[in-house]
């Protein structure tokens, strides 16, 4: 990735990631908020990960409806083998066997329908979360660098996790809601078919049900999603804390972030707390219900049996009824705030997924050839990450084929913006980037990136081992190609020093290795990549003068050929370069060769009085004994 310096880059951070603020007002304001309790547009939005296993999921639907006409049928076998196998005196024995059976094969039907949603449900509900990520990853792994600019890694990473396993939990949950409300509505209709005198009786405590939730789910709808947000906010802190910690340790900032972090770990805590408070409530009012309900069974029913009103199996059928009657309203209860969630994560979700990548290849684009000369050109161009605060001016300049051409100037000059318009990370406002003779709009960007090799001043090394992270760019480079390249830039010696040589397994980031290793293993896979272009960005800021005088003598031989394009703050990396590009608030203002340059006395005079001279003024050969892959 590019790097883009804050003095290049003045944009305020995205508000599109930030957390909601806390606002209490109308639906509207709320629904911009947290979203909808149930949003159409996140469902088939979501439906089009999950269509793909539709099949399956019909058939986990299918094995929840077999399922649950299993438990609806429970009661009523136990009601004919009381009224008809305990009571007849006469082919008794006959029903009651017959009951058994009927039992026996219900059991077994009820545990195949559960085994199949179980196992069906996991099973797609895993797959859509692994289409899920797989599609965000290769989403971000192509937006525009402009918005990774601004967004805070802790945000997405909560996105791929925990909105996503949000997402997975819905899914699982939403296909037994199913059964649930089949459920609830069939224990219903049996309860008024069995007697509907006594149906309706039981059933006056849905009312009250009905009154406790309508009060209920605006406050609970408020804490579920308070929750969900102060969780993201802390992670991003989090994230931040452990990317940070080299700095957070040198200015002794470990108590004042603890702070940090801690109010927003107690604000997340106090949210979660509240949301509990908010879920476990109404488990005990459906139980205080289901014993009210009990309660007028008992009373009103136990009268009718005693006056030969009612069978014995019908109050036993009814008692079966009651108690799972609230089981599904209890499940349903639990499942809003699994819905609640799942609306806010899918928004999230979507909001990610809907990011405009904006660099493309068109529709037209070829493919850069392999033979291309490798020369660059900028025409005229002007660009900016922010509109109307150009950081790049009308900017115009060339670099021949196999030429070695420096871009210099004080901090906020344009130079990484340069680069970085040549891997075509950003668009041109106006003008054009050529390479190879061919607008970087008109190629495509496999291709484009094919030819150049970057090496950027802080060097990202990925977990695996060293020689996977030479050929990184290069996959398929033999150990041959891996061990000559880490000899040219001088890595050979350290790295066969290690207890695994080239083999050797790599932290996150490289942490075990020094700066000065790590930059010399991305400049020893930038050169396997054996790439038209070579793009240096300050790459020998991290290196002491001695290692870096042993890369500047294989860069002589290495560069030979190919087209470098330098950026530097030491004298020895551009001060063979064949020219020189002083570039000062995004205009080229000098050009010409070092020598030519400090002739005229202008201001890469001036530059180099202020800032080049010193110590590193040596040339490669001053030093020809120089010790390969020295760290200070």
């Amino acid at each position: 990735m590019a790097e883009v310096r804050d003095s290049d880059r003045r944009e305020a951070p995205s508000d599109s990631l930030r957390p909601p603020r806390a606002v209490v007002g109308s639906h509207r304001i709320e629904e911009q908020m947290f979203g909808k309790v149930f949003d159409g547009r996140i469902i088939r939005r979501i439906w089009q990960f999950v269509r793909p296993y539709r099949f399956r999921l019909a058939l986990a639907v299918a094995a929840v409806l077999v399922f649950t006409a299993t438990q609806l049928t429970i009661p009523l076998i136990i009601r004919h083998a009381i009224d008809s196998g305990l009571t007849e005196e006469t082919g008794g024995r006959t029903a009651l066997n017959l009951v058994i059976l009927v039992f026996g094969a219900t059991i077994l039907v009820n545990f195949a329908a559960s085994w199949v949603q179980e196992s069906v449900v996991g099973k797609v509900a895993e797959n859509v979360l692994f289409d899920i990520r797989s599609a965000m990853f290769s989403h971000l792994q192509r937006v525009s660098l402009s918005f990774m600019d601004k967004t805070e890694v802790g945000r997405l990473m909560s996105r791929l996790q925990g909105d996503v396993n949000a997402m997975q939990e819905f899914l699982e949950t939403s296909v037994l809601s199913v059964g649930d409300i089949v459920l609830l509505f069939g224990i219903i209709a049996l309860m008024l078919w069995l007697d509907w005198q006594l149906g309706l009786m039981v059933m006056m405590v849905l009312p009250v049900l009905f009154v406790v939730r309508l009060f209920w789910l605006p406050p609970a709808r408020r804490a579920f999603m308070a929750a969900h947000e102060t969780n993201s906010v802390a992670n991003g802190a989090l994230a931040e804390g452990i990317h940070g910690v080299r700095i957070v340790q040198s200015l002794d900032r470990q108590k004042v972030n603890f702070t940090l972090y801690d109010d927003k770990v107690r604000a997340n805590l106090d949210a979660h707390r509240t949301a509990a408070r908010f879920a476990q409530v109404m488990v005990p009012i459906v139980d205080s219900l289901t014993g009210i309900a009990m309660a007028v069974l008992v009373v009103f029913g136990g009268a009718m049996v005693l006056d030969h009103e009612l069978d014995v199996g019908v109050m036993v059928a009814f008692l079966f009824y009651i108690q799972r009657f609230f089981d599904p309203i209890r499940a349903l209860t639990l499942q809003y705030s699994v819905m609640q969630r799942a609306m806010a994560s899918g928004h999230r979700l979507i909001e990610v997924l809907d990011v405009a990548v904006d660099i493309q290849d068109a529709p037209d684009a070829e493919e850069l050839p392999a033979d291309m000369d490798g020369s660059i050109e900028f025409r005229d161009v002007t660009f900016g990450y922010n509109p109307g605060q150009p950081i790049l001016k009308h900017l115009s300049f060339r670099v021949e084929p196999g030429q070695t051409v420096a871009l210099v100037g004080p901090t906020g000059s344009g130079k990484s913006s340069a680069m970085s318009l040549v891997h075509r990370f950003y668009d041109v406002q106006e003008g054009a980037v050529l390479v190879g003779g061919r607008d970087v709009r008109s190629v495509t960007q496999a291709s484009l990136g094919g030819q150049i090799a970057m090496v950027l001043q802080e060097p990202f090394l990925f977990t695996g081992t060293v020689e996977e992270n030479i050929r990184y760019n290069k996959v398929d480079a033999t150990h041959e190609e891996v061990v000559a390249a880490a000899r040219a830039v001088g890595a050979d010696g350290f790295i066969r020093a290690l207890p695994d040589g080239y083999a050797q397994m790599l932290g996150e980031r490289g942490g075990s290795l020094s700066l000065g290793q790590r930059q010399l293993i991305s400049f020893a896979r930038a050169l396997v990549a054996d790439a038209r272009i070579l793009v240096l960005d300050e790459a020998t800021a991290s290196i002491d003068s001695y290692t870096e005088m042993q890369i500047q003598k294989a860069l002589q031989i290495l560069l030979k050929g190919r087209t470098g394009l330098v950026i530097a703050h030491r004298l020895a990396t551009i001060r063979d370069a064949d020219k020189i590009i002083v570039l000062q608030k995004g205009e080229l203002i000098e050009q010409g060769s070092h020598d030519e340059l400090m002739e005229a006395g202008g201001p890469y005079s001036q530059l180099y009085n202020f800032s080049y001279a010193s110590f590193d003024d040596i040339r490669p050969q001053d030093l020809p004994g120089a010790p390969a892959g020295s760290d200070t």
